[in-house]
């Protein structure tokens, strides 16, 4: 069946060729509203989870821990920046009213909190734009610990009492879930007149002093600077673990503007403006490493996140049968190769190269695995393919499915990179990358009978998880950042096909006549 799927697609590939469609020119758009980061008057905005996605407890004197830095620029006798969120707005925290913007049940919740003053922030610094107004991008900050004897995190969804650590997760004491201190440093122009720069940093160590240096405690700084008229946004990152806080994560986001985003069960604001849906779209960003941040940074060239059932449904909300879905470009070199012949349960149950030719895991000869770094599938998914390893019940508000990749060359036809060190510290690239069709043909659980999901991407970012480790520090510049959407025509023919392939015994006749594509199927 698989010889017969590969020459259908060769076939069927020189057909678009003759008919037009291969090649053929197609209109592009940008999913973000701020395409590229070149827009003078950014919007930016901050957020902060604990290990399950939630806030749990505000750090003292912090507010809730979501802020914006959002502003125009006026050009009248000389530049100005005219800013749309105050102080106050950005201290908002528990106890504090603000009426018809935070609710009653959200005044002493700091979960529900930080949902109500996002959606003000993203109000404030809103656009207006087609299809859909955008907020701003999104710099996510998590702590890794976890305290199991909180009871604040639920196991794949379902609430569950505390219970005693085992030492599978970090956490020095009662406490150790914290919010971060949050410091910021409002968009300003220097004296030059003409350069805009602004900061968000901090640290987990609430009693610290960061001007005592950096030494023993953990430290984040995001920076965004850009001459006013004059290219595009940088944004330089940089983050420290340390001996209590030695799992950390930092990412610029581009989420939803309503909404779900990747992993987040609640509505939200952010800078997709178009959902991009695979096969249809790219990613575009240039990105600059300095440090990498040793041997356990689990750097993503790409993260996307998105949310749906286990039998192809939309989520709605229901954390205990939604299922958010992770897929990861890994590129620190140093990352180990734990999928592999001998731990299939780290291996997805088969791989899908780009002219629809699937490979079962167990075929050592043609199966990729030092493609794949990890995948792990829902735990709340019914009809697994044993031998399977499921993914941490705990850090999402729902169950959650991961695929981690690597460079490799199947990925070089999507313009991923295709060696170790591509991309990596003294490697800085601009990049170009065929998310959504790399995305349309990774393997995703679903249960068996169901209509495929749609594959709608709530969330794209760039940035680094260092799965604990001590004093670890990575450092890099993101700038150029954009999501393109393609034309859908041929892709989706394409996928028709695929989608036909994978119905065991059933081959395909392809009919092309005056544009239109006709399908006809028998069994074997």
């Amino acid at each position: 069946m698989q010889k017969q799927m590969k020459q259908l697609a060769l076939i069927f590939s020189v057909i678009l060729q003759v008919h037009g469609y291969e090649g053929s020119p197609s209109p592009h758009s940008s999913a973000v509203g701020d395409p590229g980061m070149k827009r003078d008057g950014l919007r930016v905005a901050f957020e902060a989870w604990n290990f399950c996605n939630e806030v749990g407890f505000e750090a003292p004197h912090m507010g809730s821990p979501r802020a914006a830095d959002c502003f125009d620029v006026s050009s009248t006798s000389g530049y100005s920046l005219m800013h749309k969120v105050t102080d106050l707005d950005n201290k908002l925290g528990i106890g504090m009213e603000k009426p018809g913007i935070i609710s009653e049940a959200a005044l002493q919740n700091p979960d529900l909190y930080a949902v109500e003053k996002e959606l003000y922030l993203g109000s404030l610094c809103q656009v207006s734009d087609k299809p859909n107004p955008w907020s701003f991008w999104m710099v996510m900050l998590k702590n890794g610990n976890y305290d199991t004897k909180s009871g604040l995190c639920p196991q794949n969804g379902k609430k569950i009492p505390p219970f005693n650590q085992l030492g599978k997760f970090p956490c020095f004491d009662t406490g150790c879930m914290n919010q971060p201190v949050l410091n910021h440093g409002k968009t300003e122009l220097l004296s030059d007149g003409q350069t805009m720069r602004g900061w968000f940093n901090g640290t987990y160590e609430l009693e610290a002093g960061l001007g005592n240096g950096l030494n023993g405690i953990s430290y984040y700084e995001v920076v965004w600077e850009k001459r006013v008229g004059i290219g595009g946004w940088v944004f330089k990152h940089k983050l420290k673990t340390s001996k209590k806080y030695p799992w950390l994560m930092l990412y610029l986001r581009a989420d939803a503007t309503k909404g779900f985003s990747g992993g987040y069960h609640y509505e939200t604001r952010g800078m997709l403006k178009t959902l991009p849906e695979s096969p249809n779209f790219k990613v575009r960003l240039t990105l600059d490493i300095k440090q990498g941040g040793g041997q356990k940074s689990q750097f993503y060239l790409v993260d996307i996140g998105s949310c749906w059932k286990n039998n192809g449904k939309p989520c709605d909300g229901d954390v205990t049968t939604d299922v958010t879905r992770y897929s990861e470009m890994i590129i620190n070199p140093k990352t180990a190769l734990w999928c592999n012949s001998k731990s299939l349960y780290n291996c997805p149950p088969y791989h899908t190269f780009r002219n629809g030719t699937r490979v079962h895991r167990t075929d050592n000869r043609r199966f990729p695995y030092e493609a794949y770094h990890v995948y792990c599938a829902p735990g709340n998914a019914e009809h697994l393919e044993v031998p399977v390893g499921t993914c941490d019940p705990f850090s999402n508000p729902q169950a959650q499915e991961i695929l981690q990749l690597l460079p490799h060359p199947v990925w070089g036809e999507y313009g991923y990179p295709t060696r170790l060190g591509d991309g990596w510290v003294g490697d800085p690239r601009t990049w170009e990358l065929d998310v959504g069709g790399l995305s349309s043909r990774l393997y995703f659980y679903q249960d068996p009978g169901t209509t495929p999901a749609r594959r709608i991407w709530t969330s794209v970012d760039v940035g680094t998880e260092i799965y604990e480790d001590e004093e670890a520090i990575a450092e890099w510049h993101l700038s150029d950042f954009d999501v393109v959407i393609t034309s859908a025509r041929r892709s989706q023919i394409l996928q028709k096909i695929f989608n036909y392939g994978d119905k065991k015994g059933v081959y395909v006749s392809v009919i092309i006549k005056s544009n239109t594509v006709n399908f006809q199927s028998f069994e074997n």
